[in-house]
Parts: structure tokens; sequence; C-alpha cells
């Protein structure tokens, strides 16, 4: 056993130091569903940087430094407060906001999203049925970004208003007729928070054959 161990000694550090940095500093996550269409794919891999908000103990989620605090419109990765799930959302109101939807509108502390129409993406598949989703820019409280919803979908188009607690956050999916999000999980405590997504490293077409999609390689994430 010592004489592996010291045969291979350089490969055995370089695991260790290569999980101290995914589990610390900073992570690829590979995203299989469409729920943040069309912003993040299915197929992508995320480049998510955990020290975005806080320093933890490597390999544990014991918080040594609270380092920041997201902001309205982040894309953050955190642990389902339901079943531990890793989900993948942005961020839409913070503690201490008012927050409530009306007919597939948002409105936060009492002002309202602005829409401007970008028309039908082609269609996909959801599930045995191809939609043609409807796409719209939705700015609200400095932060924009394009959402889509799916016609016929009988997912949660209205709720609150709310008022977000002390240290917890609401989340939507970009893709909100197709999201595991605050509308069914409830908010999302700091302490589930693991990393803020920065960028797309590398993409593939899990629909056709896992082909490239090289003009999505390095993309910023907004």
């Amino acid at each position: 056993m010592k004489t592996w161990l010291h045969a291979n000694r350089r490969i055995i550090a370089f695991l260790l130091l290569l999980g101290v940095f995914r589990s610390a500093i900073a992570d690829w996550n590979p995203v299989p569903t469409a729920s943040m269409r069309p912003t993040i794919l299915e197929g992508d891999v995320v480049l998510v940087n955990r020290l975005a908000y806080d320093l933890r103990v490597p390999f544990s989620d014991t918080v040594l430094a609270r380092l920041g605090d997201p902001c309205r419109g982040d894309i953050v990765t955190f642990s389902s407060p339901q079943d531990g799930t890793r989900l993948i959302k942005r961020v839409v109101a913070l503690p201490g906001d008012t927050v409530e939807m009306r007919d597939n509108r948002l409105l936060v502390n009492g002002e309202q999203a602005r829409y401007e129409p970008l028309g039908r993406e082609s269609p996909v598949h959801v599930g045995q049925r191809r939609i043609a989703a409807e796409r719209e820019r939705e700015a609200i409280a400095g932060s924009e970004r394009i959402v889509q919803w799916l016609p016929g979908s009988t997912a949660h188009s209205s709720f609150g208003p709310v008022v977000v607690p002390a240290d917890e956050y609401l989340v939507l999916g970009d893709n909100r007729d197709n999201s595991e999000d605050s509308r069914y999980i409830g908010f999302v405590p700091r302490t589930k928070l693991i990393a803020r997504a920065e960028r797309i490293l590398v993409s593939a077409d899990i629909l056709d054959h896992w082909q490239p999609r090289f003009a999505r390689f390095g993309t910023p994430l907004h």
C-alpha cells in the first residue's frame, strides 16, 4: 500500500486539490432540465462561483465567513428545502420584498415588471408533445432576462402577495411553465444556497446525438 501511495502521490495530490477547488471555490454543474430555458439549455455545463456568498470548509456545509448576499437577478444553485435536490434558478425577490404574480405578470414591492414580446421559439419537446414557447423580455428592479411560457400549461400563473422572510429568497425558473421553483417548494433559506452561476463552460445538444453547441461555449450568464 505504501509503495502504491508513493508511486501515485502526484495523482493523489492533484485529485485532492481538485476536490478542494470544486467543493470550496468553483465548480461546474451539468444542467439536465429545461427549467431555465432560454437562458440555460439542457446539456449546458455551467461554471458556478462557490465564493460568491460564503467561504466554507472544503467538503462540508460549514460556513467560515459570509462574503456577500445574492442580488435580484442572480442565477443560483441551491439545495431544495423539500428534498435536498440540487436546483438552479433565478433570484427574483430578496428578504423583506413583497412579491406577487398576476396572470404571469411579476410584481415586486408594488412595481410591475415591463414585458417586451419576442415571439415564439422553434417547437421543443415537452414530454411527448412539441410546443412552441412564447418568449418575452422581463425587466424589473434593475435586472432583466428573457422568460418563456408554454401555451396550455397548468402551472401556477398567479400567487401572493407574499413577504419574503428574513434570510430567505424567492426564486423562479426563466421557463415559467416548466420549473419547480418557489411556487412549489417555498422560499429558499440562505443556508441552502451553494453558489452563483457565472457562465456556460461547454454545451451539447442532448436531443441531437450530443452535438457540441460551440456558440454557447464561454457565454456569460445574466
